[in-house]
């Protein structure tokens, strides 16, 4: 069986190509999502794009601080089952949809990002590692 797409490229929450990320693998063999020389670059990447959802691209943007916001603009309805997703994160970071979140507040981000990861890819990634990449960013 094949692992899923967001893990054979270290990007599990899928990040579409178009930024010069630090970490991008130096071939990007994927058509549409980039591919990080390790999972922990991938989710440095995914830390540093929510923190620009959460202050509005500091401020040039609406910011989207809530869990039901972000996952609006990461999986819009066009091509995901929005619904579904922003209710299975709440459920997984413990916190109301409509909750304004801080992203200096780690240990609510690292749970947004395991439950984004964990709907992304199907699989369950190791806590210890999405802290550590949160100390990249």
């Amino acid at each position: 069986m094949a692992l899923p797409r967001g893990i054979r490229n270290n990007n599990p929450l899928n990040i579409r190509k178009g930024e010069k990320w630090q970490g991008l693998r130096e071939v990007q063999s994927d058509s549409q999502f980039a591919q990080f020389t390790s999972t922990e670059m991938g989710l440095r990447a995914a830390f540093i794009l929510l923190r620009n959802y959460i202050s509005g691209f500091n401020g040039r943007r609406k910011p989207c601080d809530t869990i039901e916001k972000i996952i609006s603009r990461w999986a819009p309805s066009v091509e995901n089952a929005t619904e579904a997703y922003i209710n299975h994160v709440s459920v997984r970071v413990g916190i109301h949809r409509a909750t304004k979140i801080k992203f200096e507040d780690r240990r609510t981000m690292c749970r947004l990002v395991y439950a984004m990861a964990e709907v992304e890819t199907g699989t369950k990634l190791d806590p210890a590692l999405i802290d550590s990449a949160y100390s990249l960013v």
